[in-house]
Order: C-alpha cells, then sequence, then structure tokens
C-alpha cells in the first residue's frame, strides 16, 4: 500500500489491513510517506491549529482535546514529552497491538509532540510486551538517522493505576506508579519539574497522520461532534475477541459483528472496561459507540472497551470480582482507596452470593467514596458499582421478611 491509497473515510488508517509483521522503517515510509519537518515556530502553531480543526481528542480514555494540550505544554520553558502505553487497564490490548503492528506511526507521533511542544526529548513508556518492537523500530530509526529529537524508551509499571498520567511521570522520574489528583497539573510542572506532555501512544499515532493529511482528512471518518477513527477492544461472550480499528460512531452491534458475533445469548455489556458502565446488550446494540451516542446511558467508549456478558452469567459475581480486583490495585495514598474499595468490595460479594448484604450501607459508603479519593481510582470503582445496581437490580436478593 502507498500513501496515495489511504483514501479519506477508509479505515483501517492505523493499523494494516491484513496481519503482518511489524512494518519495517522502509515499509511504514511506503505507505504513510514521510513525517512533515515542523522547524520553527510558524510551522508549529500551524500543526497544532490543524490538530485543533481535526478536533482530536485523547484515546487513553478522557478524551481531553489534544490541541489544547499541546498548546499548554508548548507555552512552558524545556518541556518534555511522554508517550503513555502502559495499558494498565487488565481488559484493553489495544496499545500493544498498535506498537506490535505500527511501532514507527507512534514513534512519528512522539517526535512530532516534541516538536510542536519545543521539547528536546520524548520518553516512551511501553507494556513489557511490545517494548522490545519498539526496541528494533528506534535501532531501525537511528541507523537511519531520522528523528530529530532524541528518544527513549522505557518499560512500563505493572498495575491498574500505572497508567494513569500522573504515575507515568512518577514512574519515570522516582520508579513508583503514584497517581495524583492534586495541583499542579502536569502541563505546568510535571517530568522532573518540566512542563510535560503526556499523551496515549494511540493519540500519537492519530497525530502522526493529521501532520501528513491534515484535518478534513482525519475528519473524513466518525461523526462530525467526534471525528477519527479509533481502536476498540472487544471481549468477552464473542466468537473471535481481539482489537479493532473502526470508526467512532460505529453502533454498537456493528462492533460485535466484527468480533465474529456473539458466542451465546447476551444479557449486558461492559463499556470503557474496569472504570466503565453495565448496560443492557439489547438496549446498547443500536447505539453509537461514541460518548454522544452513549450519554443517555450513563456510558461512553473510555479507552475504547466492549466486554460481552452472557445470558447464563451473574452480573452481580463478575462486578464483586472486580471491584475486588480493584481494591487491590489501589496506590495505598488515601482512605477512599485503602478502605473504602475493600469495604465496598466486600459488601458487592454478600450481594452477589445472596449473604444478605445491607443495600442502604452501601449506597452510603458509595457517597462516601465517590469524589474524594486522591486519584481517578475509587470515582471509576464507584461508576462501575452504581451501574451495576442499575442494570443488575432485578437480580439481588430480597432477604428474610422483605429487608433492604
Amino acid at each position: 500500500m502507498t500513501a496515495a491509497l489511504l483514501l479519506a473515510g477508509a479505515v483501517p488508517r492505523l493499523l494494516p489491513s491484513e496481519p503482518t509483521d511489524p512494518a519495517g522503517l522502509a515499509g511504514h515510509t511506503a505507505r504513510y510517506g514521510p513525517p512533515p519537518l515542523v522547524p520553527g515556530q510558524r510551522q508549529r502553531d500551524a500543526l497544532i491549529a490543524e490538530v485543533d480543526r481535526a478536533g482530536l481528542t485523547g484515546r487513553g480514555g478522557a478524551g481531553f482535546p489534544t490541541a489544547r494540550k499541546l498548546a499548554a505544554v508548548a507555552a512552558g520553558r524545556a518541556p518534555v514529552v511522554v508517550a503513555n502505553g502502559t495499558e494498565g487497564e487488565p481488559a484493553s490490548a489495544k496499545d500493544r497491538v498498535l506498537i506490535a503492528c505500527s511501532p514507527h506511526l507512534v514513534l512519528d507521533g512522539a517526535v512530532l509532540a516534541a516538536e510542536v511542544t519545543g521539547a528536546r526529548k520524548a520518553v516512551i513508556v511501553v507494556h513489557r510486551d511490545v517494548r522490545a518492537v519498539l526496541d528494533e523500530a528506534m535501532a531501525e530509526r537511528a541507523r537511519a538517522r531520522s528523528d530529530r529529537v532524541r528518544l527513549e524508551v522505557r518499560a512500563a509499571a505493572e498495575g491498574f493505576v500505572a497508567g494513569q498520567a500522573s504515575a507515568v511521570v512518577q514512574w519515570v522520574q522516582r520508579g513508583v506508579p503514584a497517581p495524583t489528583a492534586t495541583p499542579p497539573r502536569l502541563a505546568q510542572r510535571g517530568l522532573r519539574g518540566a512542563p510535560t506532555l503526556v499523551q496515549n501512544v494511540e493519540t500519537l499515532a492519530h497525530l502522526a497522520l493529521i501532520a501528513r493529511y491534515g484535518a478534513a482528512w482525519f475528519r473524513s471518518a466518525g461523526t462530525p461532534a467526534e471525528p477519527g477513527s479509533m481502536l476498540v477492544t472487544v471481549l468477552g461472550a464473542v466468537r473471535e475477541p481481539g482489537v479493532r480499528e473502526v470508526a467512532i460512531g460505529t453502533p454498537v452491534g456493528q462492533l460485535l459483528d466484527l468480533a465474529g458475533g456473539a458466542s451465546a445469548p447476551l444479557q449486558a455489556l461492559l463499556l470503557g472496561g474496569y472504570f466503565g458502565t453495565w448496560v443492557d446488550a439489547a438496549e446498547a446494540s443500536a447505539r453509537p459507540f461514541s460518548s454522544a451516542g452513549l450519554a443517555d446511558l450513563d456510558a461512553g467508549p473510555g479507552a475504547g472497551l466492549i466486554a460481552a456478558l452472557p445470558a447464563s452469567a451473574c452480573g452481580l459475581s463478575e462486578t464483586a470480582r472486580l471491584v475486588r480486583y480493584l481494591a487491590g490495585e489501589s496506590a495505598g495514598q488515601c482512605g477512599p482507596c485503602m478502605f473504602g474499595l475493600p469495604a465496598i468490595a466486600g459488601q458487592a460479594e454478600r450481594l452477589a452470593e445472596g449473604r444478605g448484604a445491607d443495600l442502604g450501607l452501601l449506597h452510603r459508603w458509595l457517597g462516601q467514596v465517590d469524589g474524594r479519593g486522591g486519584c481517578a481510582h475509587p470515582d471509576g470503582a464507584v461508576r462501575l458499582v452504581r451501574s451495576a445496581l442499575r442494570m443488575f437490580g432485578p437480580e439481588l436478593p430480597v432477604p428474610p421478611g422483605g429487608g433492604r
């Protein structure tokens, strides 16, 4: 495939059309063309403006406008770029698949982000499973002397919270993946006190394509409000679980079809991953997989995850399992995580097992934990439990005497 064959509106864009070995530098350049140069302030400003027109948002889950992050970091002094491929979410595989298939596209994006913000260095933090792929790609680029900024690859920390932006910065700086939600923002003071751009690796790959083909091309896929494509991991009760690249707004049912269809009758879907929302499978099927399309279900794509729960499974038991996992993944920095989540997990387990859980107490604990943690970890767990109580409410056992 040549660069000219990347047709407007067509997907995949980030991944090869057919499964192949990781594309070498020559094959990558043949498909996409060389990345543009942004040697001066005028070109940097122009690329940020093009990213703004494209409407690119972060693909790590938060969905923050990429152009705003680039501009904020570029306004600082001596910034640094961190490409986040940690992928601490156990249900997700999109970042590993992207790096395994298109490592040079990720590296192009990291280089461009550094040039646009005025950074001299970009650190790429990746899951250990694909570290060797990226090391080989880096060696190719070093032999070709193709990069204009210094690149460094680091193996990511393990654990769920390790993927949060602040935790990635702390991992690179101190070797401890400790997330925080306290000021200042990373764009103001991050890695070693410098303004820091932390961007998901998929976002950077999209940046590399926008720099080549422009905003209009990028917006030819997706919806007007949420343009572009995204990588989606589909797992659970489907025949062909895995990662697909789709236009944003593709119906949820079509995404299940791309995964080979349901392998059993479905009762619910978990959208967005472990911090996501349980929704009725039939109700969600026709909805666009986008923030706007799922909003009235109190759900969203998150980092691009759909888990299919078969009708034969117990949704409360599955939720209890996930919450117990999340309780064990606490960074140990605050009471809501250290004490609140284990208590909530215990009540969720009692609910699932019909052992006389106190629903009133559970709801009170959810309210006490929500918004009070040192990072977003307890909030995500609360969202999951609340959605389970809505979705699986009819399954709740009724205690003797019809109590709570």
